[in-house]
């Protein structure tokens, strides 16, 4: 009669979506995780390796030298940047008074992410709200860009809305009073027009969220198809350097044959295509 259902049916399909999105924010911060462990522990280790090897080889290609430097360059900013966030997500807790990644998001109705998953969301999407790279960033700027991308919302430290949209489960209007229970009910033609006002609302924030549960289910996928490259790479570079390693007899690149020598090249191709990949963002 008051279109007490309408308003119901409508908050009901708008929960629905919100705990969908809340989710994907998860099932991608933990694909993230992968994908940074993979770039900053397995990716590095194979390439130290190969690295010791080809320091070794004398009149080698200055090529090869080239494509280490480069690489060593790319792998510091890389953890320079887990360095800043790690840090200023301390500090955020730190003022925030709670225990590790409690003070970092306080979007309604959204989990905290720890620093780890902060970490793994701004070395792997593209661009925070403002545009800007994330990986860009520095400091608090960065960590509060890759929490806010995964929901956080409003948060504690300097604020921000979500880059993939507005911050749509920051229910500070209206509609968070209206599902919080607090809104007032007046007359019943008032409560009629209320229902109906909240109702549309929640369509709306409904709709915005759909949005963005579907670029989190394509997002999902790039970081497998990223995390797999990245895997396949790693696998066939541990599988050459055992390869070379084993036939080695010489450490005179003039002297090596020429199975050996295209090994090489072939696990210098590798390092570079790793370097690259290593920078890759998903871009939403």
């Amino acid at each position: 009669m008051l279109n007490g259902d309408l308003k119901k049916n409508a908050i009901e399909k708008f929960e629905n979506a919100k705990n969908t999105y809340e989710k994907l924010g998860v099932e991608v911060g933990k694909k993230s995780e992968k994908l940074m462990n993979l770039r900053k522990k397995d990716s590095h280790q194979i390439i130290t390796k190969i690295e010791a090897l080809f320091s070794g080889v004398a009149n080698k290609p200055k090529e090869f030298d080239k494509t280490f430097s480069e690489y060593n360059a790319e792998f510091k900013a890389f953890n320079e940047i887990l360095d800043q966030i790690k840090e200023n997500a301390r500090q955020i807790d730190l003022q925030a008074g709670g225990t590790a990644g409690a003070g970092v998001a306080a979007g309604a109705g959204v989990a905290a992410f720890a620093p780890t998953a902060a970490m793994a969301i701004a070395t792997t999407f593209g661009t925070a709200s403002t545009g800007t790279a994330i990986s860009a960033l520095g400091g608090a700027a960065a960590t509060n860009a890759a929490l806010a991308w995964l929901g956080g919302g409003a948060i504690a430290a300097g604020g921000g809305g979500m880059a993939a949209g507005n911050a749509l489960l920051a229910l500070a209007g209206p509609v968070g009073w209206a599902i919080g229970g607090t809104a007032l009910v007046g007359s019943a033609l008032f409560a009629r027009s209320r229902n109906e006002k909240i109702a549309k609302e929640a369509d709306e924030k409904r709709k915005e969220i759909e949005v963005l549960n579907r670029q989190f289910k394509a997002a999902s996928l790039e970081v497998e198809k990223l995390t797999e490259e990245t895997q396949k790479h790693i696998v066939g570079m541990q599988s050459q350097l055992r390869t070379l390693d084993s036939t080695l007899t010489t450490l005179d690149y003039n002297q090596l044959d020429g199975g050996q020598k295209a090994l090489m090249i072939s696990l210098k191709n590798h390092v570079e295509s790793l370097c690259l990949l290593m920078k890759k963002k998903v871009e939403l």
